[in-house]
């Protein structure tokens, strides 16, 4: 068996050098792929000749094993059939497809529900970019099997050079890439498959007192069309970070905690008007949507953890917009509409006198005086602000006892027993600041509100501006239903460019 040395994660440049399978002196081809700083083992792609009676095609596979002292397989994939004539074995497109649609569905079986239905990747093109989205696809797949399937000395050092790989700017892109081919029911299924194993990767490490980040912190990915942005976001809780943290947290509410997922969409309908004096480009909120999903199935998390009601909330959300610096591109002001809010402030004075006689002459007088303040204000505040050509628009979530922003503040330890604070039963209540799933959704019929650029008339000669939106987002856990003292804020933060056509 032919074997090349590691390092190597250009799969698909290695495949397409292969000579046609019917010039192999052996069944099978191999290459290291990575290899083990504290052992001899190696992860190592095969491509195997399967016995095949057909006279123009020839049956192949590929599998990743373990090379030790004696090869153990992690993964095979399904044979897949190759024209006999072909120079290689991916000259193919519908081949190329099958291979990707191969490792999408490989990947999602490591889900915590499975995929009944076959994925089909149809739309590969443009082929400048199959090259990449063949080699993140295969790249997330090593990945997902070095988590669950590699021995212990091979998986660490393996799941750290790949995680290495998945984080350079060039995959992210194609990660992209692939994430648009998928659709947007495969693509939640795809990110909570991945940032499952993140998290019990995560957790593993967590037990054998290591420290090590995840692929990424936070992916996103933006979407731009006539007159809407979208932004899609995925964050598995664990890998975000601890703003701050109060208390002791025991293994069963660690667990609960930790086997969720961060999801979010962002979308703003924009509109450009054209003035005789300048352009307006005017941008305001269509939807925006978080929830944090449980990445497991509900009797797991009763089983070993604290239910499936205890689980972060969003408490702040903030998103700066912000055209690209660019010489050609003149901001010549920015505004908003919403006036800053003051919360309304009802004042009552009551006062009482109280007079008695008593006996032998003797008189009592009581006077009593009393003064009480309300103030009336919802659980979210919407705020706007401007700083130089960017416009940011805010949601705080507040606690509606005491008037204190939940994501820097701490809750009372007297209060976190209460039956009737806000904070308990905050699915379910009637009052509630969350949807019952525990998200959070801002409209355009409550927050339509816009923010509005006036740029000079010089970008009328392109067709399309390029536009920063960067965003965080803050998650807080207070006890829901559990017993317990701990409470904690984490955050993630977001950066995606998107594009303005000027059309």
């Amino acid at each position: 068996m032919a074997s090349t040395s590691c390092k190597n994660n250009d799969i698909w440049s290695w495949i397409q050098n292969l000579p046609p399978s019917t010039q192999w002196n052996k069944d099978s081809m191999s290459i290291c792929i990575y290899s083990s700083n504290t052992s001899l083992a190696t992860l190592n792609l095969n491509i195997t000749k399967n016995i095949t009676k057909h006279p123009s095609t020839q049956s192949i596979s590929l599998a990743l094993f373990a090379n030790f002292n004696i090869p153990i397989s992690l993964w095979i994939s399904k044979p897949f059939h190759v024209s006999k004539t072909s120079p290689n074995i991916l000259s193919d497109e519908n081949t190329t497809s099958i291979l990707i649609s191969s490792f999408i569905q490989d990947v999602l079986e490591y889900g915590s529900t499975k995929q009944t239905c076959p994925i089909n990747i149809q739309d590969i093109s443009p082929q400048s970019n199959l090259q990449h989205i063949f080699n993140v696809s295969f790249l997330t797949l090593a990945f997902i099997v070095c988590i669950y399937e590699a021995p212990f000395d091979l998986r660490f050092d393996c799941l750290r050079s790949i995680k290495d790989e998945l984080s350079t700017s060039q995959a992210r892109e194609s990660f992209k890439l692939l994430i648009r081919l998928l659709g947007s029911s495969n693509e939640e299924q795809w990110m909570r498959c991945l940032n499952l194993g993140v998290t019990n990767w995560k957790m593993a490490l967590k037990a054998a007192n290591c420290v090590l980040k995840g692929p990424c912190p936070l992916f996103s990915h933006g979407f731009s069309t006539l007159g809407l942005w979208k932004v899609q976001l995925y964050c598995p809780i664990i890998t975000m970070e601890i703003e701050n943290t109060n208390g002791l947290v025991d293994e069963r509410l660690e667990f609960s905690l930790n086997y969720h997922q961060l999801e979010g969409v962002i979308q703003l309908n924009y509109k450009v008007i054209v003035r005789d004096e300048w352009i307006e480009v005017m941008v305001n909120i269509d939807n925006i949507r978080l929830d944090v999903i449980r990445l497991i199935n509900e009797k797991l998390l009763h089983n070993r953890g604290a239910g499936t009601s205890e689980k972060h909330f969003p408490s702040r959300i903030s998103l700066k917009l912000s055209p690209c610096p660019s010489p050609q591109i003149k901001i010549l002001s920015i505004s908003v509409n919403k006036s800053s809010e003051n919360p309304t402030k009802e004042i009552g004075l009551e006062k009482t006198i109280e007079g008695s006689f008593e006996p032998l002459h003797k008189v009592g007088l009581n006077i009593s005086a009393g003064e009480s303040t309300t103030t009336a204000f919802t659980p979210w505040k919407f705020e706007e602000t401007v700083k130089g050509d960017s416009g940011g628009l805010n949601w705080f979530l507040y606690d509606s006892k005491d008037g204190s922003e939940v994501f820097s503040s701490k809750p009372s330890i007297l209060t976190l027993f209460k039956p009737k604070a806000w904070f308990r039963h905050r699915y379910s209540s009637a009052y509630r600041a969350f949807t019952r799933q525990g998200g959070v959704i801002f409209a355009g019929d409550q927050y339509g509100q816009t923010v509005c650029w006036k740029v000079d008339r010089s970008v009328l000669g392109k067709t399309s501006m390029e536009w920063e939106i960067a965003g965080c987002i803050g998650l807080t856990y207070w006890p829901n239903r559990y017993r317990t003292f701990y409470n904690e804020t984490r955050r993630a933060e977001f950066r995606e460019i998107l594009h303005l056509d000027l059309v």
